[in-house]
């Protein structure tokens, strides 16, 4: 399996032939993506039904109720039901599925373990399992059972063959202050004025998700213009989330009451700005520059000399692109290894050139050449 772990390339944006970049079908999750065309999404987000199971009324220690999920589209006869319904809207989803494609779907104890055994047995390959620790859960009013704070979600590939998959581990890697983003999200339930209400002021949809999450799964595993799909829109978090990030959305929605709120909700949205949006572009796939095309350039001049942040190393840059520092001569990696009496070293960030400003990193020298390179 291949990934493509070091975020999106720099491309230009995928038109979309006059069709509306975020749109609501209302129907059955399963007879409308029937009529998606095959391997046509790049990431499918699925909240479906969790088959809570209620016995009856959730009421708090004071008898006030509880306004808990009791809808009729939670509610199935059996888990043979609920397994034939999950086996059938999962096998729609992996045939629109593009190879490179990814899928998230959420749940809780009561359905996740199921959906989970499904899809493997389906041929899709589980990447990671993701714990969205709830900051703010219910409390457990009973008193019988630990507290439900948190939710799982499967990130799963097509299939275990799946090649290019994508990945942006430098971009979140970049937003955590360098460190390597965890399996554990530790995120607040959907609450205030990003809750949507009815006219009687109550929450319209009664598991309605937190932007924020669904914005870190889009950032992790989409790129801008990409087609995002949720099987169960609901309330549209989704959507909104996707249109604000740039990327095209199809809902499918079978409530007529729910699909209107959603559309009302994303119509509010504006899309980013180009710059915020912009593709994260990492060393290894930025374009190829030599040491020499900077002599060629004039950036530096043969005979300069290079020296380290702290001036205790110098070495003479040769007109063919080499540096000599003392008996040694080879590339500006190869002496800064040198230089430190180490194995390896990156000289773009090692080695700096004297300026009337100061020191200049002679990787500063590298990117004017690549942004030429860009225009």
């Amino acid at each position: 399996m291949v990934v493509s772990r070091r975020g999106p390339p720099q491309r230009a944006a995928r038109g979309v032939s006059g069709a509306p970049s975020s749109r609501i079908l209302v129907g059955d999750c399963v007879s409308e993506l029937a009529k998606l065309p095959a391997s046509s999404v790049d990431l499918v987000f699925a909240d479906p039904p969790y088959n809570l199971q209620l016995q009856g009324d959730l009421k708090r220690p004071d008898d006030s109720h509880v306004d808990a999920v009791t809808d009729d589209w939670d509610k199935f006869d059996s888990f043979k039901t609920y397994d034939a319904f999950t086996r059938d809207w999962l096998q729609a989803c992996k045939r629109v599925l593009k190879p490179a494609g990814t899928i998230w779907v959420i749940g809780s104890y009561h359905n996740i373990f199921r959906v989970g055994t499904i899809m493997q047995d389906l041929g899709f390959w589980i990447l990671n399992d993701v714990i969205w620790r709830k900051s703010n859960p219910m409390p457990n009013f009973r008193g019988r059972r630990f507290t439900n704070a948190h939710e799982t979600m499967i990130w799963a590939s097509r299939d275990a063959s799946a090649k290019g998959y994508t990945f942006n581990y430098e971009v979140l890697k970049a937003g955590n202050e360098d460190v390597q983003v965890r399996s554990d999200w530790t995120l607040p339930l959907c609450t205030g004025d990003e809750r949507l209400k009815g006219k009687d002021g109550k929450k319209l949809h009664p598991t309605q998700k937190p932007e924020a999450l669904l914005a870190r799964v889009i950032l992790s595993s989409s790129r801008p213009d990409d087609l995002v799909l949720d099987p169960f829109n609901g309330t549209g978090t989704t959507g909104a989330v996707a249109k604000h990030l740039g990327r095209r959305y199809i809902g499918i929605e079978r409530d007529p009451k729910y699909a209107k709120a959603a559309e009302k909700r994303i119509a509010r949205v504006k899309p980013l700005e180009a710059p915020a949006l912009a593709p994260f572009m990492t060393a290894r796939e930025a374009p190829r520059v030599p040491f020499a095309a900077l002599i060629e350039r004039g950036l530096i001049k043969p005979g300069a000399k290079l020296v380290d942040g702290k001036k205790r190393h110098k070495a003479l840059v040769r007109a063919d692109g080499a540096v000599t520092l003392g008996d040694n001569v080879g590339s500006i990696h190869k002496m800064g290894a040198v230089a430190q009496g180490l194995d390896a070293c990156n000289g773009w960030t090692f080695w700096h050139v004297e300026t009337p400003k100061g020191l200049k990193l002679i990787d500063e020298l590298r990117a004017k050449i690549r942004a030429e390179m860009d225009a």
